[in-house]
């Protein structure tokens, strides 16, 4: 007798706390339920048999509604409902999410002499994403050591980390921290959050895109993101320079950055 539903999110993820409530053909509300930790909706209150209307909301969400025919069981079998998140964008269940860095990259490319590219990486990083019930009010937070970077030739990594770039003997951490997440199209996001970077902090987006999860051969969970973002050098304070003939910079005043991030699910990475 009673209720039992399980409620999804359009990726398969148990969607906890989502209320179910049950209405007769007058509109009036005869069961309510809670979904468990599970996602799982069980209430034995009894049901007259006849047809009703069951409504499935959860934060962050867009409402579901379908109608239930209650047999002489006094039983409705709803089975599974799905949400789609509001606004048309998905990521992973909520709560922490370890970024792994040994399957994740964290790169620049500057141009050099105005018609080729320099690709550089940072080797040691860590980094914390906290997906919220209301995704919206997500976090994440990162830790750049300075003095990893690598652009595969050993003199040119010497100078970047010299006081006419990065500066890694006084300032040896770069660290971003998100301060908002906006919604910008089906599985993209807007990362609104602040970098600090040779002792300058300054407002930097990340453009956002979910890849999708998965399971790992460690037993755990994992999800993919791919993020980007544009700076600017003088924005933070590093102004060398050459110029070249024709009055081409050796090296660009643009970096462009790409992110390419597993995080696994869980406040630790597990012991590969």
């Amino acid at each position: 007798m009673g209720l039992s539903a399980r409620i999804r999110t359009r990726d398969g993820w148990a969607l906890p706390h989502a209320v179910v409530t049950v209405t007769d053909m007058t509109g009036a509300q005869v069961l309510r339920a809670e979904a468990d930790d599970e996602g799982a909706v069980h209430d034995a209150s009894p049901l007259t048999p006849g047809p009703y209307t069951v409504i499935v909301t959860a934060v962050g969400y867009s409402p579901a509604a379908s109608t239930a025919l209650v047999t002489a069981t006094g039983r409705a079998e709803v089975g599974t409902v799905v949400l789609a998140r509001q606004g048309g964008a998905e990521l992973p269940p909520p709560g922490p999410w370890t970024v792994d860095p040994a399957h994740s990259t964290v790169a620049a490319t500057a141009q050099h002499l105005g018609i080729t590219s320099v690709h550089g990486r940072f080797t040691d990083f860590s980094a914390r994403v906290d997906i919220a019930q209301d995704i919206e009010k997500s976090r994440v937070e990162a830790v750049i050591r300075a003095a990893s970077i690598d652009t595969g030739n050993g003199m040119r990594d010497g100078h970047l980390k010299s006081p006419d770039f990065l500066d890694v003997d006084t300032y040896p951490e770069i660290t971003y921290r998100s301060t908002a997440l906006v919604p910008a199209g089906t599985d993209r996001w807007t990362v609104h959050g602040e970098l600090t970077m040779h002792g300058v902090a300054r407002q930097v987006d990340l453009d956002l895109s979910y890849l999708g999860t998965g399971a790992d051969p460690w037993g755990g969970t994992r999800a993919a993101f791919k993020a980007t973002a544009e700076l600017k050098r003088e924005d933070f304070a590093m102004n060398y320079n050459q110029v070249v003939q024709a009055g081409i910079a050796a090296i660009g005043a643009t970096l462009k950055v790409e992110l390419d991030i597993q995080a696994v699910q869980g406040d630790t990475l597990p012991q590969a």
